[in-house]
């Protein structure tokens, strides 16, 4: 009887597992197109300037973990990094999206296309800078096919960990501090957004230090900040349009699926601007209530439409939220749940990629880029409108 016992509970355990790598599966991120290797390095820096604004009385110090990515020499044989080592820090992301507390358990096990601490690549003397804002409950990592792509083709790219609107955030001391779930409330959002803004102006006067002088001894003269973007998804986007209306050192601004906050309507941007969404449609599809479709569409066109030079409206069917994050390629789980959407994962990236690195091309490099100037036919499902200063 304890024979048969514990041959069926080995089948199970053994059907488990196989279920646990098909939901899960352990993969590769894909080889980016560009011509560049990847190297990567994490800081910690404390802004000395600003008290920590998510905890009241708080005579503590802002602290952001910021990780950068840039172009690097060539190494077949390096070990590629761990895209995340503490999957457990993902715990209130995995509530946000309505997944169970495992869902991320296996990231940990899945390498990036990135070398630790590799060789800056020889043979150009700056890189231009993306610096890159997660979303509500996000983690820095969340666009790495994004962010190796770009990387791939001649960009730095440093992105934040913003403390306490991340899922999670460790600190090299081992502390760590977990998503505030006040920011699930409108107004508290609103209310932290110019400081979650300051963290990306803080970021790029970091990497005007590490262009004189890195610690690392890696990026010393090699980070164009004269050349400098922001990229952002959902309340990334908020934060980065938000910085870059206050931040006269940000060039370019790429805003992804959000809407626009009201203090940047007054304002107005400045710089050239992408908004990058989908149609309605499938807002609607996916769930969105049409009060926040219609502000959604409402405020990007708005901001859109008041630009005093070059902007871009691009909008892409079949495109869920998450299609724009790494989520489509984590586990089949998200297409079955609904976080992706219709569109094939592949077929959302290549849209996103492309349009974005055809923006930054153009507005960090000064590139002519036919993808920006209306229709194409490899990309039919896109609806692009333009503003010409």
């Amino acid at each position: 009887m304890f024979l048969w016992l514990a041959i069926g509970l080995g089948v199970l355990c053994l059907a488990l597992w196989t279920a646990q790598r098909i939901v899960f599966p352990v993969f590769d991120f894909p080889a980016p197109a560009g011509p560049f290797a990847i190297g990567t390095v994490t800081y910690h820096w404390v802004d000395t300037t600003r008290r920590e604004a998510f905890v009241s009385d708080s005579p503590g110090r802002r602290e952001l973990m910021v990780q950068i990515w840039y172009p690097a020499e060539t190494d077949e044989s390096a070990p590629r990094t761990t895209y995340v080592d503490d999957p457990s820090l993902l715990l209130p992301l995995a509530h946000l999206l309505h997944l169970p507390g495992f869902v991320f358990r296996h990231l940990k096990r899945i390498h990036t296309n990135a070398v630790e601490a590799a060789p800056v690549a020889a043979g150009q003397p700056a890189f231009p800078l993306i610096i890159c804002s997660h979303g509500r409950g996000g983690y820095r990592q969340e666009d790495t096919w994004l962010v190796e792509e770009l990387v791939s083709q001649g960009y730095i790219v440093a992105a934040i960990d913003h403390p306490y609107a991340a899922s999670g955030v460790r600190f090299p001391d081992g502390r760590r501090v977990m998503y505030d779930a006040r920011m699930n409330e409108r107004g508290f959002v609103d209310s932290k957004i110019s400081f979650l803004a300051q963290d990306v102006s803080f970021t790029l006067n970091q990497l005007e230090s590490i262009n004189r002088s890195d610690t690392h001894d890696l990026l010393t003269g090699h980070v164009d900040t004269g050349h400098t973007a922001v990229l952002g998804l959902s309340l990334g986007g908020m934060v980065g349009v938000q910085a870059a209306v206050c931040d006269e050192g940000i060039k370019a601004c790429l805003v992804m699926d959000v809407r626009v906050p009201e203090e940047v309507l007054r304002n107005g941007l400045r710089q050239p601007a992408m908004f990058l969404m989908r149609d309605p449609e499938t807002m609607r599809l996916e769930g969105w209530a049409e009060a926040d479709v219609g502000e959604t569409l409402t405020t990007m066109r708005a901001a859109f439409h008041t630009l005093p030079g070059t902007g871009y409206f691009v909008q892409a069917e079949g495109m869920f939220h998450q299609d724009f994050s790494d989520a489509p390629l984590l586990s089949p789980l998200t297409s079955w749940l609904g976080v992706t959407g219709p569109i094939d994962a592949q077929r959302a990236h290549s849209i996103t990629s492309a349009y974005s690195l055809a923006f930054f091309n153009r507005h960090l490099k000064g590139r002519p880029e036919v993808l920006l100037d209306g229709p194409v036919e490899k990309y039919p499902e896109v609806l692009l409108e333009t503003r010409r200063p």
